[in-house]
């Protein structure tokens, strides 16, 4: 079975997005506690119903200290601080909200500190026109991440039959054709509803909402 290819970074940034939203309110498992991670649309089990994938897969390990990893629930032991709390800790003697607001921090900490290391990496590699500091309209794609929908943070394999929508763009100058060279990329069926991808001269093929104001919680299914 396929590892977890999904970007880290977008990852989080979902995880914040569900989490600030109010995604764990809206849960549909509202007869008992709900777990970070475990009921957010960020899992790579979530809506599985049958035959789920190992922990050991999600790009998530990549925050478990590796003495953690054979654990039943491994992103329950993410360190959130200096002082190693964890969600283990916190689900012990915090009620949801305080869980919710010490998560958040860390997210927030968490994904600035990926930000900053991926603009000083574009910025001495001389890749990134825009890494000082600025932030571009959409999400740049990852070419690396197929065959699988183009949304970094989705990790639906490709297959014939799965419906969703392909887009072509050439190279040079990102317009569709059907010239030598095009690059093919599909968002699956959840993700197609949802998003689009575009072209924009300085930053390339981009992931955009199609609706910038569509509640992410909705939009992922995170609420009935």
């Amino acid at each position: 079975m396929r590892k977890d290819e999904r970007d880290l970074l977008e990852v989080l940034r979902l995880e914040r997005d569900f989490l600030e939203k109010g995604g764990y309110q809206s849960s549909r498992n509202s007869w008992r506690p709900h777990f970070i991670f475990e009921d957010s649309p960020t899992c790579i089990n979530y809506d599985c119903k049958e035959s789920p994938r190992p922990c050991t897969d999600s790009v998530l390990m990549h925050l478990v200290p590796p003495e953690r990893r054979l654990e039943k629930f491994p992103c329950r032991h993410i360190p959130l601080d200096a002082s190693g709390q964890t969600l283990d800790s916190l689900y012990r003697y915090c009620d949801q909200q305080e869980v919710e607001g010490t998560v958040g921090q860390w997210l927030r900490a968490t994904i600035g500190r990926l930000e900053e290391e991926r603009r000083a990496a574009h910025q001495d590699e001389n890749e990134c026109p825009s890494a000082k500091g600025e932030v571009k309209p959409g999400i740049p794609l990852l070419q690396k991440l197929h065959p699988k929908c183009a949304n970094s943070a989705c990790s639906t394999a490709f297959h014939w039959l799965a419906g969703g929508k392909f887009f072509r763009f050439r190279p040079d100058d990102g317009s569709a054709a059907g010239h030598h060279g095009v690059q093919h990329y599909w968002l699956c069926e959840h993700c197609s509803h949802v998003f689009t991808l575009i072209y924009e001269e300085e930053h390339g093929i981009l992931l955009k909402l199609r609706c910038p104001e569509l509640p992410i919680v909705k939009a992922l299914g995170g609420g009935q």
